[in-house]
């Protein structure tokens, strides 16, 4: 698998390049935005490591552009740690978000969990619930008959609320089956998706269907 690791500062380059490396990923790195975008380009990696603060074309564009063309998932590094920076980042389309300064064991097992591959299905199914359609083949949702547009991890949350309608999953099991392993107790990735999603579906000022059960997790009804 190849990883492209965007980051104006070489220091950072070069420690993930030998981290990832070493668990087995073809690593190519990249000192700024442009030239991290033709690197994607070329070599259509399976992940994008990227850094938020750079000079001339930052990681916010970058995302940007990449979700433009490309599925590949991204994950954010930056040394700001505000939940709006993590919102902007997750609303141009990156699939996680790590704060600065990070642990490398944190790293890796992020990057193991994107990169895990699911096993295709032998069918594709339209799921339904009120009037929310998810139609699993296209990766499409509407409500009544308004389009949703959802990135990956969206689609993957509402997906897993969908074919368990009515049953509370708890933020443990959303986790795991949403981003592959236990975040740190103080992440809140969830919460922002969750709060993502609800805005999307309840853009047009429909009923909430995503609904909280405090201390436990949340139930679609």
């Amino acid at each position: 698998m190849i990883i492209v690791v965007i980051d104006d500062d070489p220091k950072i380059t070069a420690l993930l390049k030998r981290a990832l490396s070493l668990e087995g990923y073809t690593v190519e790195t990249a000192n700024s935005g442009t030239d991290g975008l033709a690197l994607v380009g070329e070599l259509q990696p399976q992940l994008v490591v990227l850094d938020v603060m750079m000079p001339v074309t930052d990681g916010w564009e970058v995302c940007r552009r990449i979700r433009a063309t490309a599925d590949v998932p991204v994950l954010m590094l930056t040394a700001r740690d505000e939940v709006s920076d993590r919102v902007k980042g997750l609303d141009l389309g990156a699939d996680d978000y790590l704060v600065k300064p990070f642990a490398l064991e944190e790293l890796l097992a992020r990057v193991r969990a994107l990169l895990r591959r699911k096993t295709p299905e032998k069918t594709d199914k339209i799921l339904s619930f009120k009037n929310l359609i998810l139609d699993t083949g296209a990766r499409e949702a509407r409500r009544a008959d308004r389009a949703i547009v959802l990135t990956a991890k969206e689609y993957d949350l509402l997906r897993l609320f969908m074919e368990n309608p009515r049953r509370v999953l708890t933020r443990d099991l959303l986790m795991e089956r949403v981003w592959g392993f236990d975040f740190s107790g103080e992440s809140n990735v969830l919460e922002v998706y969750i709060g993502m999603l609800r805005q999307k579906l309840e853009e047009s000022g429909e009923d909430r269907l995503i609904q909280t059960v405090r201390g436990v997790g949340y139930v679609l009804r």
